[in-house]
């Protein structure tokens, strides 16, 4: 089958087969769980602001739908192809069967460079790109939402412009929209709180005390700035963090608050007066309690892994570690918070939104905090659990998890017609 030419999504099978080897799912479910479910590409027409038709490529793939409804970002970047999607749309369905939400997993998008468009040809390739994949997308059965590139004044768009082709307003067709069209409190910090409430419980796992612990953030956009604050707010102490463009390190500690001012000034965590520059894989180097990857896929791999000094690798970004690398990881006993647990907080509170929406009925901040908390943390004692009744590290115990659960629901439910 062509998808397993696709070196992202043999990254997917890999892990999938190390899970069915604990598992021994029957072939055929097998077979339905590592087969994507339906994949979307479309061409998108956009009327530039010079009077130009552009032409860009978009994509929406459907994993599986045996727990619910596909749920899954929208990202707009220039590496964004069909390969990578299909990818992330199937880890998607793990990580919402991994937190036992009642969703599949989808992901979809348009390879385009937003820096170097304006905000009216952005708005005219979001409503073009929504109407040509209106007809999958739905609060029943595919619900978007923000992903790289892509922020709330995007899912508005979307809500709107498929709430046209509806003829009344749909506002459960998205999640991580503004809070006044029927978004939900929390969205922009659900991931940096989830993903804090795992590692709360790692560091109790390792005998370890948070507060005085040193971290380093690699990717310091939303995730990683919310991450900074809940982790000092802890004791925690930050000492290097890292964008784009470069890293900065003080081994006394950055202040997270100065360096996002610094970052909304400059656009970059470079050139921060109280840090050094360095390097981002100069900053991998540095002896650090926590490592948070909070970037693209891939950062850790084998140029870099034998150089980490840390105790926890926490994976805020999608699919950041590669497979050569996690096997090193495994090696030298670090341990590990994968990215399916790591960073469900947003797939979790982007469900609490959808249920909002289909209730009519929104809840308060606190609430919803509370709500994050106890999924996240019944998340992550099952996998631990898991772990140790396999003796697996905790990548392969959650994908048990999920894994798990995906082919229960597709056993119960049979094979149509």
């Amino acid at each position: 089958m062509s998808f397993e030419k696709n070196p992202y999504y043999r990254e997917v099978l890999h892990r999938l087969e190390e899970a069915n080897g604990y598992l021994n799912i029957p072939e055929a479910v097998y077979q339905r769980i590592r087969t994507p479910g339906r994949s979307l590409s479309v061409t998108v027409p956009v009327m530039m602001d010079d009077g130009k038709v552009e032409f860009f490529q978009g994509y929406r793939v459907q994993h599986n739908t045996a727990r619910g409804p596909t749920k899954g970002g929208i990202r707009y970047h220039p590496g964004v192809n069909l390969d990578e999607i299909t990818a992330l749309a199937a880890l998607m369905t793990f990580k919402c069967a991994v937190v036992n939400i009642p969703y599949g997993g989808a992901k979809g998008g348009v390879a385009c460079d937003t820096k170097k468009m304006s905000r009216d040809e952005i708005k005219r390739l979001t409503r073009r790109f929504t109407y040509e994949i209106g007809f999958v997308i739905g609060p029943e059965s595919d619900i978007p939402a923000p992903d790289m590139y892509t922020d709330q004044q995007v899912m508005a768009w979307m809500m709107d412009t498929y709430s046209m082709m509806k003829g009344y307003s749909v506002p459960g067709v998205v999640t991580g929209k503004p809070v006044c069209i029927g978004g939900s409190l929390c969205t922009d910090v659900a991931t940096g709180i989830g993903l804090v409430e795992v590692l709360t419980h790692s560091v109790e796992q390792l005998k370890l005390k948070m507060d005085g612990l040193t971290v380093s953030i690699v990717g310091y956009g939303k995730v990683g700035v919310a991450t900074a604050k809940y982790l000092t707010a802890l004791g925690a102490k930050v000492v290097g963090v890292a964008d784009s463009s470069g890293a900065i390190y003080n081994p006394k500690g950055l202040n997270w608050v100065e360096v996002s001012k610094h970052k909304r000034k400059t656009r970059a965590v470079g050139g921060y007066s109280e840090a050094e520059d360095l390097t981002i894989e100069e900053l991998l180097r540095q002896k650090v309690d926590i490592l948070i990857p909070a970037a693209l896929e891939g950062l850790i791999n084998c140029d870099n892994v034998k150089d980490l000094n840390v105790k926890i690798l926490a994976e805020a970004a999608n699919n950041p570690t590669t497979p050569e690398a996690d096997r090193v990881l495994r090696e030298r006993d670090i341990f590990l918070v994968p990215d399916i647990l790591a960073n469900a907080g947003g797939v979790v509170v982007s469900y609490f939104e959808w249920v909002q929406d289909l209730q009519g009925y929104f809840w308060d901040e606190a609430e919803i905090i509370k709500r994050l908390k106890l999924i996240m943390t019944k998340g992550f004692k099952k996998v631990l659990d898991v772990s140790k009744e396999k003796k697996t590290d905790m990548r392969t115990s959650s994908m048990i998890v999920g894994v798990g659960r995906v082919a229960e629901a597709i056993s119960v439910r049979g094979l149509y017609p």
